[in-house]
């Protein structure tokens, strides 16, 4: 394909907690490259998902939940979605129809003025509302600031997707491809692997648990057989909760490792060995080097 034919370019996807971003660039990705849960805030740093759609290639962002920070953590994930925002080529705002323009939005509508980009406002849960409801919502959202384009599609179900996926290939701007046709993410098996661990310590964990704890993929090595072994470190910040993990007899971190070995062993292509280990590091939240492993920058004041 000659280069002039090509088109290129960055979403971003943005919106309040627990929109469906994540379940979004899974399933316009086609594969899984983000971490979903029903609980909110998975999503701490920018995670990419690579798609191909009528000669252009796609590059989604997406980006933690925009909400009120309270700790560090908390900012440097806003200060992260701000970011990737600013960075891309278009933004999609993603919008829960429940829920509608609640507080979340509104603040969200106010920062995006700033943006100086295409901006395209993205209904999700369709399945959930009723036309007329979603019409309105749609006509509300419109009045507040000026979008490109309005699409109302399933995350979930894949409802609507396919519409907005062929919109954007449309509208890319002209341009190399940025990464091989094949290849579906930008992140490293490693970190997407530290990634799935830790939505299984979000779906097994329903406690406040898992804002206080961090998966990190200390040993990623290839065997003479092709298989992989892994070895990650969930780090928590006391001993209560490290005990929480490993559940009694060992239950419960038994679960988690065979529930995430599966889905690291599907990314990879490959069987995996997973040895996960649970250890205590005090004030993780408040450690630069940590925020570094996990693609954030560290707000020092």
């Amino acid at each position: 394909m000659a280069e002039a034919e090509t088109r290129c370019g960055f979403v971003a996807l943005i919106g309040a907690p627990n929109a469906g971003k994540s379940t979004l660039l899974n399933s316009l990705v086609g594969a899984k490259v983000a971490i979903v849960s029903r609980k909110v805030q998975t999503t701490r740093a920018l995670i990419r998902g690579i798609a191909v759609e009528d000669g252009a290639q796609l590059i989604f962002v997406d980006t933690p939940g925009i909400f009120s920070p309270r700790r560090r953590l908390d900012r440097a994930m806003v200060t992260t979605a701000w970011g990737g925002a600013h960075d891309a080529d278009l933004v999609a705002l993603l919008v829960d129809s429940r829920k509608g323009l609640d507080e979340d939005i509104d603040a969200i509508l106010t920062q995006l003025a700033d943006v100086k980009r295409p901006i395209l406002l993205v209904l999700n849960k369709i399945d959930l509302l009723e036309k007329p409801a979603l019409l309105a919502l749609a006509k509300a959202a419109n009045e507040k600031i000026r979008f490109e384009a309005t699409f109302m599609l399933s995350a979930l179900t894949g409802d609507g997707v396919a519409d907005l996926k062929r919109w954007l290939g449309d509208h890319m701007p002209a341009g190399p491809w940025l990464y091989p046709a094949d290849q579906m993410s930008d992140v490293p098996l490693r970190q997407l692997a530290a990634e799935i661990t830790r939505e299984k310590l979000f779906e097994r964990l329903h406690q406040e648990l898992p804002y206080h704890s961090t998966v990190e993929t200390d040993v990623w090595k290839e065997l003479r057989k092709g298989d992989i072994r892994v070895e990650q470190t969930i780090f928590v910040e006391r001993e209560g909760q490290r005990k929480i993990v490993l559940g009694k007899g060992g239950q419960t971190i038994k679960a988690i490792g065979e529930a995430a070995r599966k889905d690291i062993a599907e990314i990879a292509e490959a069987k995996v060995h997973l040895f996960l280990f649970v250890k205590v590091r005090q004030g993780w939240a408040d450690d630069p080097d940590r925020y570094s492993a996990m693609g954030l920058e560290f707000p020092r004041d």
